[in-house]
């Protein structure tokens, strides 16, 4: 009885709290909770830790709503954590990339961060040249989110709320975003957005996480082998902003439609692969009507690691880490090189505000926004 006690009394000291163990089709998924690290101005955050009986555990802090780690069985059972990131929270606050955060309002590019609604002009912060990206200087990436377990279809979950007051970042309305992390029994991540104003606004968020399938850290990304679902991308000018039209993707190397290793045609002599050292485009999927489908398949044959994108957005931006340059150190103190992950990042398309033929970003008092993501991993 005394070893038994010592136990449970170092379990809590610890400050890890099991919060829901609940079985599901013979498995269980299970959620935990311990302290992360504390901000400067003395807030504490925290790290919620999903565990399931398929050797899958998934990390978030409630800082910037960030996937800390993804970790799942290669085709030998070996254990790796397949995206970027870092050992603190220190790398987070100071982290230039958006390693894991979901980003926000608006994901990706606005065109010299301006848009009209409803007759009003608004200017946002500018951060990435001449224009706005994932949200300003400081967008959701930045933010404190409030945690919530929650019980959702019979599992654990984690929901993560933000408000972003009106004129946060240049943007109109009190936003109100609710971001629910949950795993399932067949290794799958499931991000369920829901987005409530009080004044007309745009939102259009996304996770920004980065994949190496190998293992983070583990090399470049060249050999994996990407398939998208989408007949049609949206090229850009210079500054990454599309140019409003769709272009087909066949005799281009945009197209993925059926399974090709990244690295065939990456460094091609292409306009589009110029304009954006290589990929970081928005595909347009096929047969888009707001249902969960399958747009991305991705695969590594060294690892056996297969990553399926379920989503119920219209397109997806596929960045091959054209920007990373190894003066990121991440985890274990590794320099996170050229092209040494990649990111899928489901949403609506970019500069949409501006481009009345895109899938509008318009979310109005007494309209919910939703969207559902799922990466699904499994081995082959």
């Amino acid at each position: 009885m005394g070893d038994y006690m010592n136990k449970l009394i170092n379990f809590i000291l610890g400050s890890i709290l099991i919060l829901s163990i609940i079985g599901c089709d013979d498995k269980s998924i299970f959620l935990s909770e311990k302290e992360y690290g504390v901000l400067d101005d003395g807030t504490i955050i925290k790290q919620y830790i999903f565990e399931n009986d398929n050797q899958m555990k998934v990390k978030i802090i409630n800082y910037g709503a960030i996937v800390v780690s993804i970790e799942v069985p290669d085709k030998y059972g070996k254990i790796n954590d397949v995206v970027l990131g870092y050992d603190s929270i220190e790398g987070y606050v100071q982290d230039p990339s958006y390693f894991g955060a979901i980003v926000g309002r608006i994901g990706n590019r606005i065109a010299k961060g301006k848009f009209s609604l409803d007759g009003q002009d608004y200017t946002l912060a500018i951060n990435n040249n001449e224009n706005h990206l994932h949200g300003g200087i400081k967008g959701f990436n930045k933010r404190v989110w409030s945690p919530e377990i929650i019980k959702l279809n019979d599992a654990p979950a984690l929901k993560l709320t933000y408000v972003s007051s009106d004129g946060e970042e240049g943007y109109p309305g009190n936003l109100t975003l609710e971001v629910t992390y949950s795993i399932s029994s067949e290794n799958e991540l499931i991000i369920d957005y829901l987005g409530k104003t009080d004044k007309a606004t745009i939102l259009n968020p996304t996770n920004h996480s980065y994949f190496n399938l190998g293992g983070e850290g583990s090399g470049d990304i060249l050999d994996h082998i990407l398939k998208i679902n989408a007949d049609y991308f949206t090229p850009v000018d210079e500054g990454l902003i599309p140019l409003g039209d769709h272009k087909s993707v066949l005799g281009t190397p945009m197209d993925f439609l059926s399974p090709k290793k990244i690295g065939d045609r990456i460094n091609n002599n292409d306009d589009q692969l110029k304009v954006g050292l290589g990929y970081d485009h928005n595909w347009v999927f096929n047969d888009w009507d707001g249902t969960l489908k399958l747009g991305v398949s991705l695969f590594d044959p060294q690892s056996g690691r297969l990553m399926e994108v379920l989503t119920t957005e219209p397109g997806v931006q596929f960045y091959s880490g054209n920007f990373l340059d190894g003066t990121n150190i991440g985890k274990n103190q590794k320099a996170y090189q050229y092209r040494s992950a990649l990111c899928l990042e489901t949403d609506h398309f970019p500069d949409s505000q501006n481009n009345p033929n895109f899938p509008s970003v318009v979310l109005r008092p007494g309209e919910e926004y939703k969207q559902k993501t799922i990466y699904k991993f499994s081995t082959k």
